[in-house]
């Protein structure tokens, strides 16, 4: 099946809670919808997990009524990472996983995407079957054909075992102090319970959710919380995720952040070292320039593929690879999971770091960054950022003075309503000068055109 997504964007359903798409009465169609789609209208079993905004309570009440009215049965994960529910759709051999959040996004905000049988994300053409099935008329199953709905009180422990058993059960955390920032989010009474049983001394912050402060302040959107608490507590190192536990960022022991694209270097690399590495390194549009030169000179290629941790997969299954990711944080290890997964990932620098006993700093100095600027333009969601003649002439001039050295990118933000400008180069007063000059352009014109 081919057609452009109504409702799905780049990660599930995502916006602005109370504002269509999230709105109750539409995620209860799409419960329905789901159930309906995915288990075939018969009693397949969905599991669903959320992560810690007040409105998960009520999205969650409403997917359990849709997908039971159309005779699924359901299994309620409460508060749990977005890995989690991946590796849970597995072992508890469910149809399907849906997690509800709006991962790096505030409270605000809230949406819910999708996990088939194996733990991987929904194909386009499922996703389209759904939509197509939302648009259709709701129609409940008989009395004897409703499905039931369970609440699973041990899904935590499962998935901190399953993140322990990614690494080596001989990998010994004792004598590392590590800064652990949850984002207020999933991960929050998950996270340090993985590091510290596994002997770290583990110093928590963003772990207190109260519904309303999830990725504010804290977590990957806003390391400045990490690095202060790395260096007030002279931690060896910090950890952040974002408010659903897929991304990671880490700080090192001098509160500097080291970011997706470095962490996804020191894995390649030391898989690579140890012949273990599997296909080439996937990455995206947005991997930095750095990433590729450090990979190439070791003999490890990089292949790009369009900016989302779906397309990113995609690339990874047609080439063979075992690491990609983002620089954003989106991790993917296939070699130890079925998708990102920031506790996973944050693992396995860890045994990196613990085999060789190096320190963080150590390892992401044999890859050196060029400077990047984003800017983040507000925009209607899928406007054409080449629609404006201005917008497009100022964006050739700034490539033609970047040349061979650098590069602009430009794209709508398939989770947000802004259009994202990225400008690369090697002197940052000039990718700083130029990335202000278009957005203030895109401001003026693009948004206005």
């Amino acid at each position: 099946m081919t057609g452009t997504r109504k409702y799905f964007g780049t990660d599930g359903i995502r916006g602005e809670v109370g504002r269509s798409p999230i709105t109750v009465d539409f995620i209860l169609k799409l419960g329905w919808a789901a159930g309906s789609v995915l288990a075939g209208g018969g009693h397949g079993k969905v599991i669903i997990g959320k992560d810690t905004r007040i409105s998960g309570y009520m999205f969650e009440s409403a997917l359990e009524a849709g997908l039971t009215a159309a005779g699924t049965d359901v299994m309620l994960l409460g508060p749990i990472p977005t890995p989690a529910v991946a590796y849970l759709t597995r072992t508890l051999h469910a149809t399907a996983g849906i997690v509800i959040s709006a991962s790096h996004n505030s409270y605000s905000d809230n949406g819910v995407k999708f996990f088939s049988g194996d733990g991987a994300k929904l194909s386009d053409d499922a996703e389209l079957e759904i939509e197509k099935a939302i648009d259709s008329a709701m129609e409940t199953a008989g009395s004897t054909d409703i499905g039931k709905a369970v609440r699973v009180g041990d899904a935590a422990g499962r998935y901190i075992e399953f993140c322990k058993s990614t690494v080596s059960s001989g990998l010994d955390l004792h004598g590392l102090r590590i800064a652990v920032d949850c984002a207020h989010g999933a991960t929050y009474h998950v996270a340090p319970s993985v590091f510290s049983e596994l002997g770290a001394e583990v110093i928590p912050i963003g772990c207190a959710p109260d519904g309303l402060n999830i990725n504010d302040g804290f977590g990957v959107v806003a390391p400045g919380a990490l690095c202060k608490a790395v260096r007030d507590s002279r931690a060896d190192l910090g950890i952040a995720f974002d408010g659903d536990g897929d991304r990671v960022v880490m700080v090192d022991a001098g509160g500097e952040v080291v970011d997706g694209d470095e962490l996804l270097f020191i894995i390649a690399a030391a898989r690579h070292a140890d012949g273990q590495l599997a296909g080439p390194v996937v990455g995206t549009e947005m991997s930095n320039l750095g990433l590729e030169e450090a990979l190439c000179s070791r003999g490890i290629g990089l292949c790009r593929a369009r900016v989302g941790d779906r397309y990113v997969l995609e690339l990874m299954y047609k080439h063979g690879s075992a690491i990609g990711g983002e620089a954003s944080g989106h991790i993917i290890c296939l070699d130890r999971t079925t998708t990102g997964d920031g506790i996973v990932s944050a693992l396995q620098v860890l045994r990196i770091l613990v085999q060789s006993g190096r320190t963080l700093a150590d390892a992401k100095r044999d890859m050196s960054k060029y400077p990047q600027a984003l800017r983040n333009v507000p925009a209607a969601r899928h406007v054409d950022p080449g629609s404006n003649t201005a917008f497009r002439d100022a964006l050739a001039a700034a490539r033609a003075a970047l040349g061979d050295g650098g590069r602009v990118l430009v794209r709508p933000s398939g989770t947000e309503p802004v259009v994202r400008i990225m400008v690369e180069g090697a002197v940052r007063t000039e990718v700083e000068r130029l990335a202000d000059d278009l957005a203030g352009i895109a401001s003026d014109r693009l948004m206005g055109s």
